[in-house]
């Protein structure tokens, strides 16, 4: 990995050593693994996450776990945690290579749909790209959430 892309915004080192979290081995439990995580830890009574916004959350899981699987040499760890204004995800695989658009031609025999990325760097914010300390890379972002208004706001707005 040529050079490390992390915004200011990310501080200190991300995970080393970060195992999937139990369960989660492919792109359904991935998403299903977040979607948990929204509706546990992000919803409250005050606040429920649109829909809209949950599915951009699932998209760049699907999209972060499927090429740590096929481009990654492998999911090394996969880990949902919540911010206020949505939610961080640490995606760890075992390739040092870092993820491109489809931009510049492919080494021969080698498919690239180019979608993925520059789908994830769209509808995520602080995307960052990190070496890890034992080889391979983490991946994280933060997919913004935004709640759903209350009647009472909608009532203020009218």
């Amino acid at each position: 990995m040529s050079d490390t892309v992390r915004p200011a915004a990310l501080s200190g080192p991300l995970s080393e050593e970060a195992p999937a979290e139990p369960g989660v081995a492919s792109a359904a439990t991935a998403r299903a693994h977040a979607r948990a995580v929204v509706r546990e830890q992000w919803n409250s009574p005050s606040r429920t996450a649109r829909d809209e916004d949950v599915i951009d959350l699932l998209l760049v899981v699907s999209e972060l776990v499927t090429n740590a699987i096929r481009h990654g040499e492998g999911l090394a760890g996969f880990e949902v945690s919540v911010a206020d204004d949505g939610i961080r995800l640490l995606v760890h695989d075992h390739s040092d290579a870092v993820p491109r658009s489809a931009a510049g031609a492919a080494p021969p025999g080698h498919r690239v749909n180019g979608y993925g990325w520059p789908l994830v760097q769209r509808l995520a914010r602080e995307v960052a790209v990190e070496r890890r300390p034992g080889g391979g890379k983490t991946i994280a972002v933060l997919v913004p959430l935004r709640a759903v208004p209350t009647s009472a706001q909608t009532r203020e707005r009218d």
